[in-house]
């Protein structure tokens, strides 16, 4: 009997001695493949699940790097289950089970596997060698000094990298806000965004660097910027809906750091109008007064702030009518009133004519005058901007740059934004600003960096 124990013992541990050399080369292959294609994080190679998330990573076959490591974990876990010691029908469930996983995580690696022959220019026939040699074919690819990413896969994942490295550095070397407090105007609306980044599935992506303005009461102001130029992020960033790493203030008061009082403060107008076509349009008014007004305002001093509001928009003779029964630039108008309605110091507002007509669309940019003229900044996100652009005091331009991150490319006036481009209309300096793909110049990184030079030259906000 001991004989027996004993040769069962042996066998245990050769079979576990064997899973473990096969980890080890397969690891150790994988983690040079790694360092080949530039991932900055290699010893993730010797962790079940997280290696095959870092490898779909840097293949930039992201979604079958996570399915890859969660079955990679999935069937380690279920692998150490000892199936003797549980019942007939859950050792027959968990078996197909572990079949299941198993042959998912087959398929999955196979997969990763072409991805890696494509990128390092191998022939199909590999595949053979991958199934009788699983960790060996790794083992060569890593080591094989003749075996290498092609060409442009490599500049792409260099390229990203550099971004990196530059952005992190850029943003040590940001002074401190404290050491810029005198410098704070404290009327207007200050910006200053070092940088807006996420971090997805192990990449960090910057989507917003270097923007700084001082923008003064009174103004109405265009943003303008071609698709995933960053016009939105800038918006969330500035009226404190995503935080970035970022000083914003607006009249004197930090809109990160007073956020319960800077709401009453704020307005914002998105794309798609938000209300309920069943309700009144002075019904409608009104209850947006009630959420965004303080508490301590009187409901006397509402319904006044209310009636102003409406005759502001011209709504006051219809406010009697249903909401669903509104025109198109009714509704728009609505929208404005119940963000208008709790007087908002900086009011912004996402495509207000989406969807009108030229003289429509030229009653609501009108009305949006009148209320930057009452003191209030207006910001103005719009895809035709050329036939209200007399109304507008001051115009920000975002492009993206050859990493695609949002960089300032212009802020000043529409007359020195036509200068600055040697364009004559606003559409003409956004053709010029974006990239080659979509049809534009692809000057976007070229203009930003003379804006900055300009800046530090000496040229006034």
């Amino acid at each position: 009997m001991d004989t027996q124990n004993t040769v069962i013992w042996v066998g245990i541990l050769l079979s576990a001695a064997q899973v473990l050399f096969t980890w080890f080369l397969f690891s150790l292959g994988l983690r040079k493949i790694l360092k080949k294609l530039h991932w900055k994080n290699v010893w993730m190679a010797w962790i079940p699940g997280a290696r095959f998330f870092a490898l779909g990573n840097a293949l930039e076959h992201t979604i079958d790097g996570i399915l890859c490591g969660v079955l990679d974990v999935l069937n380690l876990a279920i692998s150490l289950i000892n199936v003797d010691a549980t019942s007939q029908g859950w050792s027959v469930a968990i078996m197909l089970l572990h079949f299941v996983v198993y042959i998912a995580l087959f398929v999955f690696r196979i997969r990763l596997f072409m991805r890696i022959l494509r990128v390092f220019e191998r022939k199909n026939y590999w595949i053979v060698f991958f199934l009788l040699l699983e960790s060996l074919t790794i083992l060569i690819l890593g080591f094989g000094k003749k075996y290498q990413p092609k060409a442009e896969f490599l500049q792409k994942a260099e390229a990203e990298q550099a971004a990196e490295e530059r952005a992190e550095a850029e943003s040590k070397a940001i002074v401190p806000d404290s050491e810029t407090t005198d410098t704070i105007p404290k009327t207007g609306l200050y910006v200053n965004i070092r940088e807006r980044k996420v971090r997805e599935f192990g990449k960090t992506h910057h989507l917003l660097r270097d923007i700084a303005m001082t923008v003064p009461n009174g103004s109405m102001v265009l943003l303008l910027g071609g698709s995933g130029a960053g016009k939105t992020t800038f918006v969330n960033a500035v009226i404190g809906y995503e935080k970035a790493d970022a000083k914003i203030v607006l009249n004197g008061r930090d809109v990160y750091h007073d956020g319960a009082d800077m709401k009453y403060r704020i307005g914002f107008v998105p794309q798609q109008n938000l209300m309920r076509g069943n309700d009144t349009v002075l019904y409608t008014v009104d209850d947006a007064a009630e959420m965004r007004l303080p508490k301590s305002v009187k409901t006397k001093d509402r319904i006044e702030r209310v009636n102003e509001v409406l005759a502001l928009l011209g709504l006051s003779s219809g406010s009697e009518g249903l909401v669903s029964k509104k025109s198109g630039g009714q509704l728009r108008r609505i929208a404005i009133a119940m963000e208008l309605v709790s007087d908002p110091e900086l009011f912004v507002l996402d495509e207000p004519d989406s969807g009108l007509d030229g003289i429509i669309a030229r009653e609501i940019f009108q009305k949006l005058r009148t209320i930057a003229d009452d003191g209030k900044i207006v910001i103005v996100i719009t895809h035709t901007p050329d036939r209200v652009i007399d109304l507008f005091d001051r115009v920000i331009i975002l492009g993206k740059d050859s990493q695609r991150t949002g960089r300032l490319t212009f802020y000043g006036t529409p007359d020195e934004a036509k200068a600055f481009f040697h364009k004559d209309t606003m559409e003409g300096i956004l053709m010029s600003i974006n990239q080659k793909e979509e049809g534009g110049e692809g000057l976007a990184e070229h203009y930003a960096e003379l804006f900055a030079a300009t800046r530090k030259g000496g040229a006034a906000e």
